[in-house]
């Protein structure tokens, strides 16, 4: 399916579309050889300009939607425009030694036949180079600047997803040389997902569901699983506890191509952040555009939404917080957002409210089944 989907890419009238190949441990060393001879090179050049690197632009300005031509999947990607880190200006010169350190650091992983998590790679740099790293977000971004340079995934890197999304319903997961796991029967604390794609995409998957099911929130995760939902709405339960993380993302797609007829509904609040949430599900992220179409997934916006207030108390909406007119604003500039979503955002923006999942409570606390049934019947999903 990877391969059918790359080979889709090549059929877009713009040729633009960059992504980050997946590769074996060997042939990331060698990319990262090249980098290091060609840099020498241009050292030893008559007239040296070692000051810029190269990388693919991450801004929303060089992010575009695209969809396959074998797929319904639409996806975020980049296009060949390139920012720079540069030696010679003072805000960038230890952003251009940060790569450099990341790299060598990657190299001895690979080498090593291991992999670690950013944390992990983080506190390992903060030893060795503490002049450079002083902080997670200085890794991650780092992290993200090798992948732009070296057009290759960060788990051949050898940088391993921290995970937080859990599973639970009808589904039976079996690792290579494990017991199967029926996630039905893990309780209300589901079936803990691995950081390790390499595992997840080697799982041995089966269900009997009809839906799988996005959860937004932990809390309301738990009470699906414990009310045991997936089996009045035969289904799948996944949650990344809040915005997704890697792991969560590969997996849900990795279940969407196992099982292509499934929907895939997402349970989110009624505000931008949980907008932003789906969207991140269904396109991918621009940080991460060059390996999106690993992530990204049909998702269908099942609520909540502008339609169900009625549904909730004048007493259960909260004002909009400043955050979340900052995420609004990010979303309404984005190229990815749909014109229905749009339409949601500007109701929740000129409302100036926002509702949780949590306040249909008001209707008893085993409600929440008995409102996705509805909306499922009545094909409620955008």
């Amino acid at each position: 399916m990877d391969d059918l989907r790359k080979s889709s890419m090549k059929f877009f009238s713009d040729q633009q579309l960059c992504y980050a190949d997946v590769l074996h441990p060997h042939e990331v060393r060698a990319r990262i050889q090249v980098a290091v001879l060609n840099f020498l090179k241009i050292l030893n050049s008559p007239d040296p300009a070692i000051s810029n690197l190269p990388l693919i632009n991450r801004k929303s300005s060089n992010s575009r939607v695209r969809e396959g031509l074998f797929t319904e999947v639409s996806w975020l990607f980049l296009s060949h425009s390139f920012c720079q880190r540069s030696l010679m200006r003072a805000n960038a010169a230890k952003a251009f030694i940060r790569v450099w350190k990341v790299m060598e650091m990657c190299f001895e992983i690979l080498i090593e036949d291991k992999k670690v998590t950013q944390r992990e790679l983080f506190y390992k740099l903060l030893c060795d180079s503490p002049d450079y790293f002083s902080s997670q977000l200085q890794v991650n971004r780092t992290i993200q600047d090798v992948v732009a340079l070296l057009r290759c995934s960060r788990n051949s890197l050898g940088i391993m997803a921290s995970s937080k999304g859990l599973v639970a319903g009808r589904i039976l997961f079996q690792e290579p040389n494990q017991e199967v796991v029926d996630c039905s029967a893990c309780g209300s604390s589901g079936y803990a997902i691995s950081g390790d794609l390499k595992l997840l995409d080697s799982l041995i998957m089966k269900t009997d569901a009809r839906y799988i099911i996005v959860v937004e929130k932990h809390a309301v995760f738990q009470r699906l699983a414990e009310d045991h939902v997936f089996n009045q709405i035969p289904s799948i339960l996944l949650t990344a506890k809040g915005y997704p993380d890697i792991a969560t993302r590969f997996l849900l797609h990795r279940m969407s191509r196992a099982f292509p007829d499934l929907p895939i509904l997402a349970l989110v609040d009624w505000n931008p952040a949980g907008l932003a949430i789906l969207c991140t599900y269904k396109f991918g992220s621009i940080g991460m555009g060059l390996e999106a179409y690993r992530y990204a997934c049909n998702v269908k916006w099942l609520g909540l939404r502008g339609d169900d207030l009625q549904l909730i108390p004048e007493q259960s909406l909260a004002p909009l917080k400043p955050r979340d007119l900052q995420i609004a604003k990010g979303l309404i500039s984005s190229v990815i957002l749909q014109e229905n979503y749009r339409e949601e955002l500007a109701l929740m923006m000129q409302s100036g409210k926002r509702a949780e999942i949590e306040a249909l409570y008001f209707h008893g606390y085993d409600y929440l089944g008995k409102y996705i049934a509805k909306k499922i019947v009545q094909a409620s999903y955008i």
